[in-house]
C-alpha cells in the first residue's frame, strides 16, 4: 500500500517523506544559526521534545504521562532541516514548527526497562494525543485502551505483537501500522484495507492465495479499461498512468500519486508532467474528459495539486490541514494553474472506497474546481498524513496526526468524501461504469 507521510508547504518550502523540492528560500544550518536556538522546544501537535545544545539536537517523544529519547535517525531526514528562527522563541523546521520551553521535563530522562504492559500504555497515549479518526470511524478510545491493555510485565514479545495489532485493526485506518523486529524477524502490520480489497482477497474464484487473489483483481480491472481505450490506449510513468479515449470522450487512470519514474525519487516530477502533456494534448477539443482515481492507493500531496493544476482555470482553495492539539491557524493548500498543457473542458471525476490518502486529497482539489463532478463512491476516509512514531522498545507506531479539512471546513477523515453522484463503481464491473459516464460525456458535446 502507498502511504502519505508528513509534508511542509508554504512559503519556506515543501519536504516530503525525506524528499525536497526546491524550497522558496535556503535552509538555515543548525550549526550557523546560533546560541540563538539552544534550548528545549516542543512542537506544535506530533508530541515531540527538541533540545539543541551547541549545534547537536536531540529528539525526544511524548505520549500522555511518558516520554522517551528516540534516536539519531529521527533527525536524519529532510523534516528536520531548519527553516526559520524567529527571535528566540519560534523555530520552524520542514514539516514541524516548535516552540521554546523552559526545561526538558523530568520523566522524559528517567530509566526504565520497557515492558509490554508500558509500550500498551504509551500506544493508547500517542493514539489519545494525536490521532483525528475516533468517532467519525464509529470507534472510541476507551475501547481502542482496553483491547490494548495488558499486564504483561516481560518485554513485548510475538503474543504481545499480534494482540496489539488486533487492536489496530479494530480502528480500520489505512495510515495505521506497526513494525517490529522480534527474535531477530521483522513484523509488519497496516490497518484499513479497503471492503473491495477484502473482498477480493476473499474471492476463491480469483486464486488459491489472497495475494493472488488482489492481483488477478487487478488485472481484471486493467483489462477491463483497455478494452474500452481506443487501441488499447498508453500505460506510461512507469505503469501509474493509463490513458487514451474512448471514441470522443479522453480517458486517464492513476493509481498513485508518486514513483511515476522508477530511476528517481518516488514524488520526482519529470516523467509525470511529460506523460501529462502528451495525454492532455491529446484530449484538446474533446467534449469531455474522464478522470479514474477509483483504484488509486495515495503517495504525496505535492503531486496531487500538481495534477489537478493541469484542470485548474484559476487559483483555488483545495484543502487546509493542522496537527492535532496544535493551536493557531490551518494550512492552507492551493490548486494552481499549470503553466504547462492543460485540459478545461467538461471533466468527470471517478472514486471509490479503494481510492485512498493522497488519492483523496485529490479528489478535494478536483471537486473544488468548476469544470469538474464528481462520481462514484466514497473515498477511504484516510487524508491525514502518516506520522511515523518510534516505541521506547525499537518498534514503530504509525498513524495520523493531523485534521484535513475541505474549503467549507468539513472534514472527511474516517468517513470518506462523498460524491455529487452516487454510481456504484465495482458492480458488475469498472468498465460498466466508464462506458456509462463517458456516454454522459460524449452527449454533451
Amino acid at each position: 500500500m502507498v502511504v502519505k507521510f508528513i509534508q511542509y508547504v508554504g512559503g519556506m518550502g515543501l519536504s516530503v517523506a525525506g524528499f525536497s523540492l526546491a524550497p522558496a528560500q535556503p535552509w538555515v544550518p543548525v550549526a550557523t544559526a546560533g546560541k540563538v536556538i539552544d534550548g528545549v522546544w516542543r512542537s506544535r501537535g506530533y508530541g515531540h521534545i527538541l533540545v539543541v545544545r551547541g549545534g547537536t539536537r536531540t529528539l525526544y517523544h511524548e505520549a500522555g504521562a511518558f516520554c522517551y529519547r528516540g534516536t539519531s535517525d529521527d533527525l536524519d531526514d529532510d523534516a528536520y532541516r531548519l527553516v526559520s528562527v524567529t527571535g528566540r522563541t519560534h523555530l520552524a523546521f520542514a514539516a514541524y514548527s516548535f516552540e521554546r520551553i523552559d526545561a526538558l521535563p523530568r520523566r522524559c530522562t528517567t530509566k526504565r526497562d520497557w515492558t509490554a504492559h508500558d509500550i500498551a500504555e504509551v500506544i493508547a497515549a500517542t493514539f489519545s494525543d494525536l490521532y483525528p479518526g475516533f468517532g467519525r470511524r464509529g470507534r472510541t478510545l476507551n475501547a481502542l485502551t482496553a483491547a490494548l491493555a495488558t499486564s504483561d510485565a516481560s518485554p513485548p514479545g510475538l503474543p504481545f505483537f499480534e494482540r496489539t495489532t488486533r487492536a489496530l485493526a479494530s480502528l480500520d485506518d489505512a495510515h495505521v501500522g506497526l513494525e517490529a523486529k522480534i527474535d531477530g524477524v521483522d513484523h509488519d502490520f497496516e490497518g484499513g484495507e479497503a471492503r473491495t480489497i477484502k473482498n477480493a482477497r476473499a474471492d476463491s474464484a480469483l486464486g488459491s492465495d489472497p495475494a493472488a487473489r488482489e492481483r488477478a483483481w487487478s488485472k481484471s480491472y486493467h483489462d477491463g479499461i483497455t478494452a474500452l481505450l481506443d487501441g488499447g490506449g498508453h500505460q506510461v510513468a512507469n505503469r501509474r498512468i493509463l490513458w487514451g479515449t474512448i471514441g470522443r470522450v479522453g480517458y486517464i487512470n492513476i493509481v498513485a500519486m508518486g514513483a511515476f519514474d522508477k530511476d528517481a525519487l518516488p514524488n520526482s516530477t519529470k516523467v509525470l508532467d511529460a506523460a501529462l502533456d502528451e495525454a492532455l494534448a491529446a484530449f484538446q477539443g474533446l467534449p469531455g474528459v474522464i478522470v479514474d482515481v477509483s483504484n488509486n492507493r495515495g503517495g504525496y500531496d505535492a503531486i496531487s495539486l500538481r495534477i489537478a493544476g493541469r484542470f485548474a482555470d484559476g487559483r483555488h482553495l483545495a484543502f487546509s490541514k493542522r496537527a492535532i492539539g496544535a493551536n493557531g491557524p490551518y494550512q492552507q493548500f492551493e490548486v494552481m494553474p499549470s503553466e504547462r498543457v492543460r485540459y478545461l473542458g467538461r471533466i468527470a471525476l471517478l472514486t471509490s472506497d479503494v481510492t485512498v490518502s493522497a488519492g483523496e486529497t485529490f479528489t478535494l482539489a478536483m471537486r473544488v474546481l468548476p469544470n469538474v463532478v464528481h462520481i462514484g463512491s466514497r473515498t477511504r476516509g484516510a487524508l491525514s498524513d502518516q506520522l511515523s512514531k518510534p516505541l521506547p522498545n525499537g518498534w514503530t507506531l504509525t498513524l495520523p496526526a493531523e485534521k484535513y479539512r475541505d474549503p467549507y471546513g468539513h472534514s472527511a477523515e474516517g468517513i470518506g468524501v462523498e460524491p455529487a453522484r452516487s454510481l456504484p463503481p465495482f458492480e458488475p464491473d469498472h468498465h460498466t461504469m466508464i462506458r456509462q459516464v463517458a456516454q454522459i460525456l460524449s452527449s454533451h458535446g
